[in-house]
């Protein structure tokens, strides 16, 4: 007996692969900080309404930004990892690595919640780089090039 729902059903990868793909490219209009741009892509219209989508990328930049900031313990982090010539890191996540959990966790959120209902598979940034987010559309198959 099968109990999968659409909710649980992971995607068949070469099916991500073969189909069109939608890219939100980073913003560097305020320096080198990861932040992706929040302009609605035409190719999402009628996929996905522009709030939801303008909201996975606001706290997608969001966590990017926590996991950018200076803080009094990222900094005893640094001199930590100084003093112990960075064995610590055998056995402590960074603050960065802790943010960059956070966001896979939410892109596994986003997808289950709102993409893969509606046809759609958001890519973790990481995975690309952190240069853009990917957003596959599934049922749009890519035509080939002659």
């Amino acid at each position: 007996m099968n109990h999968s729902s659409p909710l649980n059903e992971v995607p068949d990868p070469n099916q991500a692969n073969q189909c069109v793909k939608v890219f939100v490219q980073r913003d560097y209009s305020d320096g080198t900080m990861i932040k992706f741009q929040t302009r609605f892509p035409p190719e999402l219209e009628d996929k996905i309404e522009r709030q939801a989508f303008e909201y996975t990328v606001n706290q997608m930049n969001a966590y990017f930004q926590e996991a950018e900031e200076a803080s009094c313990s990222t900094y005893c982090e640094g001199c930590l990892a100084c003093l112990t010539a960075y064995l610590m890191y055998i056995c402590v996540q960074t603050h960065f690595e802790k943010c960059l959990r956070k966001i896979a966790k939410f892109v596994i959120e986003q997808n289950e919640r709102v993409y893969q209902p509606r046809g759609l598979l958001l890519t973790n940034p990481v995975d690309r780089g952190l240069r853009v987010i990917e957003i596959s559309i599934l049922d749009q198959q890519m035509v080939p090039r002659t």
